[in-house]
């Protein structure tokens, strides 16, 4: 948040909570928690000479030439050594939150070359949103410092054609995929038709995902003023190439 936004002591005594929550795990081994071990920071430190990422634009340059990378195999493999093993049991500082689609053919850190300690992945069927997820981005956003919010859709979701396919037949889905579709029906795409309108949705739905998180107000103000940046994409398989739509 920025700097002239006050917080009261229970938002202070609920940060704290989450902090120890999803750290303390791995800190107990040590006996520390992540705040204390490795306060969040500013910038992401230097992971084996890795030019530091501080802004927006540095995490979507990094992003964009790792996806590169990915599409021409020549893939560095980049963080896997055994000194940054032990320097990362003892704390993260991630550059990038990736929110992307369940698809086994769409990991991030493959698509992206990335290693460990790079990216903060949260991966829900069609990139829906829930509880957990915004939770888990909020985390990434307000307690590690992420300057960059990446949601990432792809070509052929299948959760996305299920939604369309659902919504043009009126049968209902299987237990919580309902719910899958329900929640990607308002992004359905009617000027279309068969697979256009299954793509045309794809890139629909990725920017009212896109739209949702930039309006949440924690992180609103973090793109108020800079340090934030709640980007859209779209990674063709046919290709491998990843496009940003906004």
């Amino acid at each position: 948040m920025s700097s002239n936004t006050r917080t009261t002591p229970a938002q202070r005594s609920r940060r704290a909570l989450l902090r120890t929550a999803v750290a303390g795990t791995a800190a107990a081994g040590a006996g520390l928690a992540l705040g204390a071990a490795f306060p969040a920071l500013a910038t992401s430190w230097d992971q084996e000479g890795t030019e530091r990422v501080s802004t927006p634009a540095q995490a979507l340059s990094r992003l964009v030439a790792g996806n590169r990378r990915w599409r021409i195999q020549g893939q560095e493999h980049p963080h896997e050594s055994a000194s940054l093993r032990r320097r990362l049991a003892h704390g993260q500082q991630p550059f990038a939150i990736v929110l992307g689609c369940i698809d086994s053919r769409v990991p991030p850190e493959l698509v992206f070359d990335q290693g460990l300690g790079d990216l903060l992945t949260v991966r829900s069927a069609g990139e829906v949103l829930d509880e957990a997820v915004l939770g888990s981005i909020a985390y990434g956003v307000l307690e590690l410092r992420v300057p960059l919010v990446l949601v990432l859709a792809h070509q052929s979701c299948g959760a996305v054609t299920a939604a369309v396919r659902a919504d043009e037949t009126g049968e209902p889905l299987p237990a919580h995929v309902q719910y899958l579709a329900d929640q990607i029906r308002p992004s359905i795409d009617r000027s279309t038709q068969g697979e256009a309108r299954v793509d045309a949705t794809i890139n629909a739905h990725v920017l009212n995902v896109r739209r949702r998180l930039a309006a949440e107000p924690d992180l609103a103000r973090r793109v108020a003023t800079g340090e934030l940046a709640v980007h859209a994409a779209r990674y063709e398989l046919r290709d491998q190439h990843i496009r940003t739509l906004t």
